[in-house]
């Protein structure tokens, strides 16, 4: 799973804060996380236990991630709305601690600033819902909404470079990789928007969960394109790839 999935987008606030979907078709729990995917009927061990598949999924959850919610809040501002700041204060108050003590938590403010945090937060979850009201109205009337491509979660800025439709994506990517998708790449693109659909395409010639050398990222991308230096330098740029300080083990983060 590249970023966030459309599957993520697609789930409804209850599935989200499972933070796991079921597939009826192909009768799958899957991570809304990190897209591990668990077939029902089958039977999951851990820690010499034995879990049906939906119940394996929520401790799949809890072992890799923590939680949904502890997955929610790591989220990028642009998602969440939220800032590091406020993100403690969410955290404190889902932990059930009083707003005095919040302020000693937080080493200094006061009591009504904190209470003044909870009235803010809860007008934005009512403005969210009126959004959420308004969009679905408007997508009922909608004969083909448009869907945007997903965004890597480790994304540095999001911001319009990642406003790009399917069909726009798709455009692009028949447009520089004239021999098909798995072919080698004609030119590297001057646009913002371009380079972001080409990056985000050549991602996903590297495996999620796998380190590689420096050498390894470099013979993949040299099928794909002479410069591949340049290529390297802007997928860890624009958050479609990490590395080590020392440069040594390179990796696509989900």
């Amino acid at each position: 799973m590249q970023g966030i999935s459309e599957l993520f987008w697609e789930a409804s606030i209850e599935e989200i804060k499972l933070g796991y979907v079921y597939q009826e078709e192909a009768e799958q729990y899957i991570c809304l996380i990190c897209g591990r995917r668990f077939n029902r009927g089958m039977i999951y061990p851990y820690e010499d236990t034995l879990y049906e598949a939906e119940k394996f999924t929520k401790l799949h959850i809890t072992h890799e991630h923590g939680s949904t919610f502890d997955f929610l809040l790591s989220l990028d501002k642009k998602l969440t709305g939220l800032t590091e700041h406020q993100k403690a204060i969410v955290r404190y108050f889902r932990e059930g601690i009083s707003d005095s003590d919040i302020v000693k938590e937080l080493g200094g403010g006061s009591t009504s600033t904190i209470r003044n945090h909870r009235f803010t937060l809860r007008e934005k979850a009512k403005q969210a819902k009126i959004m959420l009201a308004i969009m679905d109205l408007v997508e009922e009337r909608t004969a083909k909404p448009n869907k945007f491509i997903s965004i890597p979660r480790s994304a540095v800025m999001v911001d319009e470079r990642f406003a790009i439709t399917e069909e726009e994506n798709e455009a692009i990517l028949h447009t520089y990789f004239n021999q098909g998708k798995d072919g080698p790449l004609t030119e590297f693109p001057k646009k913002e928007k371009r380079k972001v659909a080409i990056l985000k395409h050549i991602a996903q010639r590297f495996e999620l969960n796998r380190q590689y050398t420096e050498k390894e990222v470099n013979e993949i991308l040299k099928e794909i394109y002479p410069d591949y230096v340049t290529i390297r330098r802007y997928l860890i740029e624009y958050g479609f790839m990490e590395r080590y300080p020392d440069c040594s083990a390179y990796w696509i983060k989900p």
